[in-house]
Order: structure tokens, then C-alpha cells, then sequence
């Protein structure tokens, strides 16, 4: 069929328009103008916050520090420890009175030492150090020794019971005590003397005052022998691990 003679083609010119690469601009992305918006703040910011000088404050007083209130501390004592405690009551109160600034008394209703701080004191700590000398001595240690807590800070007490390590009973638990001990308090005077600690043996509790190192081997020392090790085996472990520690330092 012919076309009609009505519909007449379209004819799309297409003008070619002169357009300069002047016109164009580079568009910048958000992000750009976002991450510099913020390091321009951060460099505001820094520029503001300069570090100052450190504030220089005095020093505050042990009174200050405790808030004006006494602090006190009691001390259990147990009924085998009173003869020790009154023939030694004034090795122990002078150190504590004299040196340490603070005021002691023996309770004899309650059976406690009570230490308490006064306006003298002046080192916060003087409490905590007298409580474990007081302590220390109610255990079992000799006065000399328990005075070392209050002259040294690195010195701990520790106690542990020999059935947590095995559970023993009857004659089994005695030997365990007597391979401890040793025949007159020789091996535990060595475990002492190579360790640089100080043991007290009360029924089945083991009380050891030294370093935390120091402590640590004597209480693996005492723990093999509590396990069936003989004193030889034992006295050549703590030996080695002695001149390693030796060395090092």
C-alpha cells in the first residue's frame, strides 16, 4: 500500500552550538568538603586546647587525707599468745607509738590489740603496717622479724593449710608436719636460710613472711615436701632456683 501523501517525514536538524571548555567547572564531592570542614575544626580545636602548664599543688597532710576521722584497727588474740604478747608488750608498743605516730592499747574485755590513728600521724599507711606487725607476732613470728614489715614495703604475709595442698589425716598428717620441720627445725631453718623468708609451723596452718618471690619459693618448697618428696630432692630445687633468681639480680 502507498503512503499517504498527508504525512510528511520529520526532519531533525541539529544546530552545532560553539561551547567553550571555559564554562565547565569541577564539582566537588561531599566528601572532600566534608573531611575538610572537620580537619579544619580539629585544627581549631587544637590550636585552642594548648596544653598548659601543670597545675604545682602542696602536698597534703595525712589529716587532710583521712577526712579528720581516727581510723582504728583491731587484732584478735588468741589465748596461747597472751604470755608472749604481755612479755613482749613493749618491744612491740614502742615501734608503733614512737615510729609510726599512732596510739595502741590491749583490750582485755575483747581480747583484741586496737591501733588507732591520732593528729600526729602523718603517713596514711602507718596504720596498715602496724596491724601487720601486730599480726605478724600474734602468728607466731619472733618480734625482730615482724618488725621488718614496718621498716620494708615489699614484705608480705601468707598462710595456707597443709590438708588445701593434700587432704591427710591421722599419722599421714603428722609426717607431713615432721618432713616440714625436719629433725630439730632443720629443714625448715634451711628452706628459711636459702629462701630469705621466715616460716612458722602452728598445727596445720604454715605462716611464711618474705618477698613475694622469696614466698613463693619457700611455699613451693613446703608443698613438695607436703606431696612425699624427700628433704635431698627438695633442698637441690630451691637451691637452683636460688642462684637462677641470684643471677639474675
Amino acid at each position: 500500500m502507498e503512503a499517504s501523501s498527508n504525512v510528511t517525514p520529520e526532519v531533525i536538524t541539529i544546530v552545532d552550538s560553539e561551547v567553550s571548555t571555559d564554562t565547565f567547572e569541577k564539582v566537588k564531592s561531599k566528601k572532600t568538603q566534608k573531611r575538610k570542614h572537620d580537619m579544619g575544626e580539629v585544627e581549631m580545636e587544637s590550636e585552642d586546647t594548648v596544653a598548659p602548664k601543670r597545675p604545682q599543688f602542696p602536698p597534703v597532710s595525712g589529716d587532710r587525707l583521712k577526712g579528720g576521722a581516727d581510723e582504728m584497727r583491731k587484732i584478735p588474740v588468741p589465748s596461747h599468745r597472751y604470755t608472749p604478747l604481755k612479755e613482749n608488750w613493749l618491744r612491740i608498743f614502742t615501734p608503733i607509738v614512737e615510729n609510726l605516730q599512732l596510739q595502741v592499747r590491749f583490750n582485755l574485755k575483747t581480747r583484741n590489740v586496737e591501733i588507732k590513728t591520732c593528729k600526729e600521724t602523718q603517713d596514711i599507711g602507718a596504720l596498715t603496717k602496724a596491724a601487720d606487725f601486730v599480726k605478724a607476732f600474734v602468728l607466731g613470728f619472733q618480734v625482730e622479724d615482724a618488725l621488718a614489715l614496718i621498716r620494708l614495703d615489699e614484705l608480705f604475709l601468707e598462710t595456707f593449710d597443709i590438708t588445701d595442698v593434700k587432704p591427710l589425716k591421722g599419722d599421714h598428717l603428722s609426717r607431713a608436719i615432721g618432713r616440714i620441720a625436719g629433725k630439730g627445725g632443720k629443714t625448715k631453718f634451711t628452706i628459711e636460710n636459702v629462701t630469705k623468708t621466715r616460716i612458722v609451723l602452728a598445727d596445720t596452718k604454715v605462716h611464711i613472711l618474705g618477698s613475694f618471690q622469696n614466698i613463693k619459693m619457700a611455699r613451693t618448697a613446703i608443698c613438695n615436701l607436703i606431696l612425699g618428696s624427700p628433704p635431698s630432692k627438695v633442698y637441690g630445687n630451691i637451691r637452683a632456683v636460688a642462684s637462677r633468681a641470684a643471677e639474675r639480680f
